[in-house]
């Protein structure tokens, strides 16, 4: 059986690199990019089936990502979890206007919890 791709947006190298075991170990397939700009690139490359999405990114952030992608037809359908340290309800409240699938703040999920939101998410 083929794996479920997911995209994952992160500058935080450690964090990335947390999240991206914890993911594999659950048979996920992920590919990081590190900044908005590149996370693009990646998912029009790869069109994974989630993408997990940092808002606090170098060169663009991720409600910018979130709107590219929710302007896109072909990107639109792809669920994004947005995993991040902006707790404020705003931030909150922006990223589900704009398209997010769900909001997890990181100092409040464990990387168990990100995979079981994913799975809710992906059913």
């Amino acid at each position: 059986m083929e794996k479920v791709k997911i995209v994952f947006i992160e500058d935080d190298a450690f964090l990335a690199q947390i999240y991206t075991k914890a993911l594999d170990q659950a048979g996920y397939d992920v590919a990081l990019a590190q900044n908005g700009e590149e996370g693009l690139k990646l998912i029009e490359r790869e069109h994974p089936s989630l993408i997990l999405l940092d808002i606090l990114l170098p060169h663009m952030d991720g409600f910018e990502v979130l709107e590219t992608l929710k302007s896109r037809p072909a990107l639109q359908p792809i669920p994004v979890l947005v995993i991040t340290n902006l707790g404020n309800k705003e931030d909150v409240d922006r990223a589900a206007s704009l398209g997010a699938a769900g909001y997890l703040i990181k100092a409040h999920a464990l990387p168990k919890d990100v995979v079981g939101k994913i799975q809710t998410i992906l059913g």
